[in-house]
């Protein structure tokens, strides 16, 4: 079971590093990742779990923040009846993203960082992701809104980004420079979530 003793902080290498596709099929090593990480979001999200195991609460997980160097991610957001939608994803490639950008108003917070970071993070409104699902069926997934916000969050942990590295004019020691292809301009129509 992962636990916040299990999260690496900012600051540690593999946070920086782009991380290894993940051979198929599914080895168990990475099938018992995969379910682990949905495991923390869950207990993360309920109330007593989080308590008891001292969880700070979380929507998505990249595997490298638990240290381990693969291109897997899990998500658990809520949908318009506040019923969960899950999804595990291994080897996401963002393969087409709208003009139009959004960020979250009450800024972006990161399990892997133990502080307030206060700044506009840019993301696109609506995002394509191709990925495997851990049944390693290959799809086209869609989100948009604070969906594609926290999609794009993990996706960036799969390149070592950190999402105060896209905050505009912020200055700190751990920011790093973010490669041309991975700036998102700003767009006229701003979509605040």
């Amino acid at each position: 079971m992962i636990t916040m003793k299990d999260i690496i902080r900012e600051g540690h290498p593999t946070l920086r590093k782009k991380a290894e596709q993940v051979e198929l099929p599914l080895s168990d090593k990475n099938l018992k990742t995969l379910h682990s990480m949905m495991e923390f979001l869950r207990n993360s999200q309920d109330p007593e779990k989080a308590e008891e195991l001292e969880l700070r609460p979380g929507v998505g997980l990249a595997a490298p923040q638990i240290n381990v160097s693969k291109q897997i991610i899990a998500v658990r957001t809520f949908n318009d009846n506040d019923e969960p939608k899950e999804l595990l994803l291994i080897n996401p490639k963002l393969v087409s993203h709208s003009q139009e950008t959004a960020y979250l108003e009450s800024g972006e917070g990161c399990l892997s960082v133990d502080r307030p970071v206060e700044g506009i993070v840019p993301r696109y409104a609506r995002i394509k992701v191709e990925a495997y699902n851990e049944h390693e069926e290959k799809n086209i997934f869609r989100f948009r809104g604070y969906e594609a916000i926290v999609v794009q969050h993990e996706l960036d942990h799969l390149n070592g980004i950190m999402f105060y590295d896209r905050i505009e004019d912020y200055e700190d020691d751990l920011k790093q420079a973010l490669p041309a292809q991975s700036v998102i301009p700003r767009s006229e129509n701003e979509t605040i979530i």
